[in-house]
């Protein structure tokens, strides 16, 4: 049973793959890019950016980090309202203690990502705009 499941598998995935290239093979170069490409795009009416993508894939990143830097903030918060109503109690005090530490790793670990994707994204963007 495992083979005829692995079988099935494995020919399913064969035939997602080929079958673009084959439903491609159809159509003239011409044809494809009327369907496919460019001007399929620009006769769609849609209204895509007319700038940079590696300068757009780095806004998208920031802002994900932005949002993920917020949550880390929560999290601190959360943990220290959590040690001021304690009252004391020695496990609500540590589990409290814990959640601003996970808080702190996190927000450690976003700030060094985004500094990473900063410094990759300049470097990408100064390397490609200066070899033109």
């Amino acid at each position: 049973m495992k083979q005829l499941v692995g079988f099935a598998a494995s020919l399913g995935l064969s035939l997602s793959m080929a079958m673009p290239a084959i439903t491609h093979a159809a159509l003239s170069q011409s044809e494809a890019d009327k369907v496919f490409g460019i001007s399929a795009v620009q006769d769609s009416g849609l209204k895509l950016g007319a700038g940079d993508v590696r300068a757009t894939a780095g806004r998208i990143i920031n802002v994900a980090l932005g949002f993920l830097g917020i949550i880390a903030v929560v999290i601190v918060l959360v943990g220290g309202f959590k040690y001021m109503v304690s009252g004391g109690s020695e496990e609500k005090t540590q589990e409290a203690r814990n959640l601003i530490f996970a808080g702190v790793i996190g927000l450690a670990i976003i700030l060094s990502a985004w500094a990473i994707t900063q410094f990759v994204i300049r470097q990408l963007i100064d390397a490609t705009q200066n070899a033109s």
